[in-house]
């Protein structure tokens, strides 16, 4: 038992928030569960991600500006270096695709929910002005079972500051996490069905205010579904290096078309204005 719960432990936490409201008569249960994961499991990754702020490919000159908002994957919590953070690696995708060098500022915060972006943003100088920001959120406000609505009005506010401030703005939607394999069913699918559906929530607002958008339970949740050792970082929730290579790798493309290097994109990747779903 204790053995199951340390491998399953975030696991158990997200399903003991969503199956709560479940139609499984199972409340008190999985409360108590979710307490004795998180107790089982700790927090073998602290809550501290590599230190990635820097100027990439310094030498190529013409610096543009990238901010990185959002929660523990936005943070680059599970990778054991800079370069291998999300951050990171879409700085240095950034600087060699568009021949220019990169300013990375990292504002997100491991365990924020989206109505942390406020704050966030409120940690940036008033006179800074990225080229481009990027948000990932909404694990955290599924698991803390923060409603939709909410959730999508604070991505929505943090979209519109952004703007204002004259930055391209692209969101990575709520990844599946259906994709936590230790979680047995049917509790599993009802991760994977709660975070998808914040995911199109996040999909429609975020485009409402103008930004661009990939779901990245399409353009790499497969990855983490059918190889998640590889994925996974050793806590089993967070992605390892190669599982923010994969990620960084599929979100690049908007990041390059919000600032006019690329224009096609492919599946998954959605602009202001262009309509389409996934």
């Amino acid at each position: 038992m204790g053995k199951h719960l340390t491998r399953a432990g975030v696991a158990v936490t997200v399903v003991g928030g969503i199956g709560a409201g479940a139609a499984y008569g199972a409340r008190g249960l999985l409360v108590r569960q979710a307490a004795q994961a998180r107790r089982a499991i700790g927090k073998p990754l602290g809550e501290q991600a590599p230190e990635a702020d820097r100027h990439w490919k310094k030498a190529y000159g013409d610096p543009m500006d990238l901010l990185v908002l959002g929660d523990s994957i936005a943070a680059g919590l599970g990778a054991e270096k800079a370069k291998h953070t999300l951050g990171g690696r879409l700085a240095r995708g950034t600087a060699r695709s568009a021949g220019r060098s990169v300013r990375l500022r990292t504002a997100a915060v491991v365990g924020s929910e989206s109505s942390m972006l406020a704050a966030q943003l409120a940690s940036l100088p008033t006179s800074y002005a990225p080229d481009v920001a990027v948000i990932v959120v909404g694990g955290n406000d599924v698991t803390h079972r923060v409603p939709v609505a909410e959730s999508v009005a604070h991505l929505a506010a943090a979209v519109d500051d952004l703007r204002a401030r004259g930055a391209e703005v692209v969101v990575g939607t709520c990844p599946d996490l259906g994709a936590l394999r230790p979680v047995p069913q049917p509790l599993r699918a009802l991760g994977s069905r709660a975070s998808r559906q914040l995911a199109e929530a996040q999909r429609v607002a975020a485009l409402e205010h103008g930004a661009r958008v990939v779901s990245l339970a399409h353009v790499v949740g497969p990855f983490f579904i059918t190889n998640p050792d590889e994925m996974f970082s050793l806590d089993r929730f967070h992605p390892s290096a190669h599982g923010y290579k994969r990620t960084a790798k599929a979100m690049l493309p908007s990041v390059l078309a919000a600032l006019g290097v690329v224009q096609d994109l492919p599946f998954g990747h959605h602009a202001p204005g262009v309509g389409g779903s996934g």
